[in-house]
């Protein structure tokens, strides 16, 4: 297992650096050493494009026209999944802190099921109460402020346009000038624009098309390589024209890749007696389970994983995950604990399980995510100065 490195490696101490360069001391990580706070105060327009899933080991294989500016790796933080790491960079906060775990959360708070990011209830699964609007969902999910609003500089979230106006986006973004795009060109135009904007500013742009890709086809397909050499090309032209600039242009992920063959996905129909011990369905991701266990079941559980599952998974308590530390320092978000169930679901290799409720429409997918191989923890740094 390939855990976060919090102490000075990871996504979160990254943006320690960068909140602490713009006057926040909103994170509770180290900054990293190679990126001194001080240092990157004194430039005028800082950026962070964040690309979902281009992993480190996948670059460091065809780093192409970005091979310059490779640094070297960071971690991601756990579960190394967007919906745990995008907070991580909108607030600066390690998941132990803003409580985000998973694509699929059990959220207490108002007795459902939701997948985080659209903030949408999952298919056939239980309401303790009718679901407030969507709209109305981040005051009652969310108790954390954003990192913009604490930066002593104008900041401007750059994010596609079908997610700019998104409630779990209008949430994070608060305290920045949003600015929606279209496309990749889009994207490279609206940091040109915002670049030669007169002041000094911290800029984040989010880019999704590697991942889309990734899942869909494989993260080595023709497809995924694709996106990833049209980022590459239309990233270094983009240096090019700000050429001069006081600027200084950071890019990393939020996660990397692996591919899941079909005969390595396991079915949760397919075990009976391990669904019997679950209270509610399989939530967090298909590389790390969040399992909600019937009062009693904990031996049962434990034991069916031992005796059928020892070579795709590994069972790790809720208080083991707490205790060493895996989503972050303390202290911790008060809704963590009932945010990941009594145990985890520890998929090993190429291994992902999975349930499909009734009404829910079964999808499968090439490349996952979410788990703690190198290849979907370690995520690029790369740094230009044009």
């Amino acid at each position: 297992m390939y855990l976060p490195d919090y102490d000075g490696g990871s996504i979160a101490n990254l943006m320690a650096s960068l909140a602490r360069a713009c006057g926040s001391s909103a994170s509770p990580c180290p900054p990293l050493a190679e990126l001194p706070p001080a240092r990157l105060a004194a430039i005028s327009n800082l950026v962070l494009l964040v690309v979902d899933g281009l992993g480190y080991d996948l670059l460091a294989e065809r780093p192409g026209p970005l091979a310059p500016y490779l640094r070297g790796h960071l971690t991601s933080v756990f579960p190394s999944t967007t919906a745990a790491a995008i907070p991580t960079f909108m607030t600066g906060l390690p998941p132990s802190r803003h409580g985000l775990t998973g694509w699929h959360m059990w959220l207490r708070e108002v007795g459902a099921l939701l997948a985080i990011l659209p903030l949408s209830a999952r298919p056939g699964a239980p309401l303790a109460e009718p679901l407030p609007p969507r709209a109305e969902l981040p005051q009652r999910l969310f108790r954390h402020d954003t990192l913009y609003q604490s930066m002593d500089r104008t900041s401007y979230v750059v994010s596609p346009h079908f997610i700019a106006d998104s409630p779990f986006n209008r949430y994070h973004s608060r305290g920045a000038v949003k600015q929606p795009y279209h496309g990749l060109d889009g994207l490279f135009a609206a940091l040109g624009q915002l670049t030669a904007k007169a002041g000094r500013k911290f800029v984040y742009g989010y880019w999704p098309d590697y991942d889309s890709a990734a899942h869909e086809h494989g993260c080595r397909s023709p497809q995924a390589l694709a996106a990833v050499d049209a980022f590459a090309t239309a990233f270094c032209a983009w240096l090019e024209q700000i050429r001069g600039s006081d600027t200084l242009v950071l890019v990393t992920a939020d996660h990397g890749f692996i591919d899941c063959p079909p005969e390595r996905q396991i079915a949760l129909a397919d075990h009976p007696l391990l669904a019997e011990c679950l209270a509610l369905p399989l939530c967090g991701e298909r590389r790390a389970a969040w399992c909600y266990l019937k009062p009693g079941k904990a031996p049962v559980f434990e034991a069916y994983v031992r005796q059928h599952l020892t070579h795709a998974a590994r069972a790790v308590p809720r208080e083991q995950l707490l205790a060493e530390g895996w989503f972050g320092p303390g202290p911790c978000h008060p809704e963590l604990a009932a945010r990941i169930g009594d145990y985890a679901l520890l998929m090993a290799d190429d291994w992902v399980i999975h349930d499909t409720l009734p009404g829910e429409t079964p999808y499968t997918l090439i490349g996952h995510h979410g788990g703690l191989s190198p290849a979907e923890m370690r995520v690029p740094l790369l740094v230009a100065r044009p």
